[in-house]
This record gives structure tokens, sequence and C-alpha cells, in this order.
């Protein structure tokens, strides 16, 4: 069994030129290649935010890809 601890840090929602979404400490600097989408609270706060908006999994070159070779 995993050791619970209370996690009281803040997280942002950050997503990259893929529209791919993730989760990143408030307090530490950006990931190269990902901006800060606008969203902040706990981890699971943010994690049930990625979970409402990010509906389409595919990279967005995919999903643009895909729509432009539709007939």
């Amino acid at each position: 069994m995993g050791v619970e601890v209370a996690d009281n840090r803040v997280f942002l929602v950050v997503v990259n030129n893929e529209e791919q979404y993730s989760v990143w400490f408030a307090d530490r600097e950006l990931p190269l290649g990902w901006r800060a989408e606008g969203t902040t609270g706990t981890r699971e706060e943010c994690l049930d935010h990625i979970a409402r908006v990010w509906t389409d999994l595919r990279p967005r070159s995919v999903r643009e890809h895909l729509a432009d070779h539709r007939g």
C-alpha cells in the first residue's frame, strides 16, 4: 500500500501546440512547448477540468489532416 500525502500545492492546466492537455505545478517554470490554459486549482480540480474540455484526444495535426482528406 502507498503512503497518502496531503497535497496543498496549486496546479495549472497546460496545453501544447497539438492541443494536448496536462497539469503542471503553478510555482514552476512551464516546460518548453507548453502554455498555461488559464485554469488553476488542486491537481484533482485541474484533471476534472481537462476531462470536461479535452474530448477529442487526437493531436490537432491528426484532426486537421483527417478533416482535409475527407471527401
